[in-house]
């Protein structure tokens, strides 16, 4: 681990207020994680990168999911490094329905406490919060990519 990442602030757990940020979206447009607060839950997923093929299976699960993630009353948030023009396009080959956000300088990243795996990939982390902006389920897998949403509407449902 280098020393930036030890020196972090502690990472965002169950139970604590998630931090509120505003980020541009795929359209460039500023969305903040507040605007959600007291109206819906959300399912905020941090991802490595667009068009690889783990963070697009994921993408496209939480897509298949969306319908019944907003069902549950939830909306569902990505963030990456990347581009807003990436996620554009991102956005657009697989027809996602919901908010990418650009976090080009990993600043969101490290508010949350998401580490990268083997000190080289960015982390993969969901954390699903409430309308009250609680954080009520935190999944960490960078391997299982579909995971995310299977966990992330477990909690929702329950």
């Amino acid at each position: 681990m280098s020393t930036v990442e030890n020196s972090n602030k502690k990472k965002v757990e169950v139970g604590a207020q998630a931090p509120d940020f505003t980020l541009p979206d795929q359209k460039g447009q500023p969305v903040s994680l507040g605007e959600f607060k007291g109206r819906k839950a959300v399912v905020l997923y941090f991802y490595p990168k667009d068009n690889t093929p783990g963070c697009t299976a994921e993408a496209c699960a939480f897509r298949d999911s969306y319908e019944v993630f907003k069902d549950a009353g939830a909306e569902v948030v990505g963030i990456s490094s990347d581009s807003a023009d990436s996620h554009e396009g991102f956005a657009a080959r697989y027809k996602l329905p919901f908010v990418l956000l650009s976090d080009t300088g990993g600043k969101v990243r490290k508010l949350y406490g998401v580490s990268s795996t083997l000190g080289l990939l960015p982390g993969r982390v969901t954390y699903v919060i409430d309308k009250e902006g609680v954080v009520r389920h935190v999944f960490n897998s960078q391997f299982a990519a579909t995971k995310h949403v299977e966990e992330a509407l477990k909690i929702l449902k329950g």
